[in-house]
């Protein structure tokens, strides 16, 4: 499958605001885009023209999609099924975004970034309801029930996390640290969503 190999912290330049995918790293003064916050490139410290209104659209919804990790045509097709749903169509795009079970396992901190937290997943150290999940993009559902595998609890990364993760969890989401053991009690909505994300732009770049 097609996947970007390049440096992470290009895109968070050429988004120009932090992705925060490279975990703490991220949170460092180390952080490329604190030291290099122009646009990637050799003439990325030039004078940035005006985007023009689809320009402004597309780098909303080029964020967005980096954020979480995923392809054009995956974004896409998570932008159709908003739109066939009830409510608002840029709100249902970023729950269902939400719901992934990557970005599941990063919000409850078993993961330091998207990017590893899919690795988890892909691993096999996750299960739902019992059941082994490996497929990152599965959307979890209110009532779902995220455990660690009990091999796996022993390992020197998932023993750290057993004092807590250090990580504010979202209220649509709760974790007892001590047993790994996390439950989807709500399914997310914009409020509980802390990203910088015009979701409304990302809606009229698909409207043109």
């Amino acid at each position: 499958m097609a996947r970007y190999t390049g440096s992470v912290c290009r895109q968070c330049r050429r988004e120009g605001a932090k992705l925060f995918l490279k975990g703490d790293k991220c949170y460092s003064p180390k952080c490329t885009f604190n030291v290099r916050p122009t646009p990637p490139g050799q003439h990325g410290q030039a004078r940035q023209r005006k985007m023009s209104e689809y320009g402004v659209q597309l780098r909303e919804k080029q964020k967005c999609r980096r954020v979480y990790g995923v392809l054009e045509s995956q974004f896409a097709g998570y932008f159709e099924k908003a739109s066939n749903m009830r409510g608002v169509t840029g709100e249902n795009l970023l729950s269902l975004l939400e719901r992934r079970l990557d970005n599941v396992v990063y919000r409850l901190g078993l993961g330091a970034s998207r990017p590893q937290a899919r690795q988890i997943v892909r691993h096999g150290h996750v299960r739902v309801n019992g059941k082994k999940v490996n497929i990152p993009s599965y959307l979890v559902s209110e009532g779902d029930v995220i455990t660690i595998r009990d091999r796996s609890k022993e390992t020197d990364h998932f023993k750290g996390l057993k004092e807590g993760t250090g990580r504010i969890i979202p209220k649509w989401l709760t974790l007892d640290a001590e047993n790994l053991t996390a439950t989807v009690s709500a399914v997310p909505r914009r409020e509980d969503i802390d990203l910088t994300i015009n979701e409304q732009l990302i809606v009229e770049y698909y409207s043109r």
